[in-house]
């Protein structure tokens, strides 16, 4: 067995662990471990109670890094996220006392309750992997993961993510509600023991930087890539839209289908990954123009409109 098939093995024993701590949610999952595998950071967003947390904690555990966990709150200041440097009386100097950023996988849990200064004390950290305090730059572990979580925003006490923070998420996900079948399975399955205790880690942090270079080495043919940028720029013209998809979108879904090709055990990319992918890439870090609001139209809608109408490459060179 070459590397390739034991990094393969291990993403699928990535996705049977998780799938087992939260049920039913098998393609949410698939799509986490996409993001991860492609080095992006991933925004979670849904009603208390559906499992975006466990979600976190379970991920952490089977990558087998260093996992820290920030509660955000209106009275979180960004020093209680990167550090601060104390002065150390005995010594005659100050000490850099690192925060919680300084791990490999990060759980910012309801960031829009933190306010937008505090949130973006996590910008540096998710473009640069590292932080600077005091005018002193200081490096993050590699790989550096951050997994937020949020409430919908019509909820109390919570402030709206800026877009340039929306911008550096690669992904956005929505759990929802589980089906009756799998939330009486929750339900008769925690009487005896959790589901997250039977979570073992499946590899080790350091190894998530050797697969990513296998994801890295699949194929995206000219042709799929004029099909992604097609759709891209679909997002800046279109009338619905105020703002459209940045280059930042464009890197992130190209680096998003081939992670998914490389789970579906292809060297090459298809369609199908950038369009079963788009949705979920692009969907937050575009905004409906006033005439879409009044007109009742969603983001979701133009999204599938632009889909629908972008020709889809025939075939792809391999």
């Amino acid at each position: 067995m070459n590397n390739r098939s034991i990094a393969m093995q291990a993403c699928n024993q990535i996705l049977q662990q998780l799938s087992s701590a939260i049920l039913g949610k098998e393609n949410e999952i698939e799509r986490l471990l996409i993001a991860i595998l492609a080095g992006g950071h991933v925004l979670l967003e849904d009603v208390p109670g559906t499992g975006k947390t466990q979600l976190v904690k379970s991920l952490a555990t089977v990558l087998g890094g260093q996992f820290r966990r920030i509660q955000c709150n209106p009275d979180l200041l960004p020093t209680d996220i990167t550090g601060v440097s104390i002065f150390h009386p005995a010594e005659q100097r100050f000490v850099f006392r690192s925060g919680p950023v300084h791990t490999n996988v990060l759980l910012a849990d309801e960031i829009n309750r933190a306010t937008t200064k505090t949130q973006s004390a996590l910008l540096e950290a998710m473009e640069e992997g590292y932080v600077t305090v005091d005018g002193e730059g200081y490096k993050l572990p590699e790989p550096f993961i951050l997994l937020a979580t949020q409430n919908p925003i019509e909820f109390e006490g919570t402030y709206s993510l800026p877009e340039a923070q929306l911008d550096r998420f690669m992904l956005k996900l929505t759990l929802g509600y589980p089906s009756a079948k799998d939330e009486q399975a929750m339900i008769q399955q925690i009487e005896r023991i959790h589901p997250a205790d039977h979570i073992k880690p499946c590899i080790e942090i350091g190894q998530l930087i050797h697969i990513r270079q296998f994801v890295d080495a699949v194929h995206l043919d000219d042709s799929v890539a004029a099909y992604l940028l097609a759709l891209i720029q679909g997002t800046r013209e279109h009338v619905y839209l105020r703002l459209g998809a940045s280059p930042r979108s464009s890197i992130s879904l190209a680096k998003a289908a081939r992670a998914r090709a490389f789970l579906h055990q292809r060297d090459y990319v298809i369609p199908d990954d950038v369009k079963l992918l788009f949705p979920h890439i692009i969907g937050h870090r575009v905004l409906p123009s006033m005439e879409a609001k009044m007109q009742g139209v969603t983001t979701e809608q133009v999204l599938q409109q632009l889909l629908d109408a972008t020709p889809i490459p025939l075939s792809v060179l391999r």
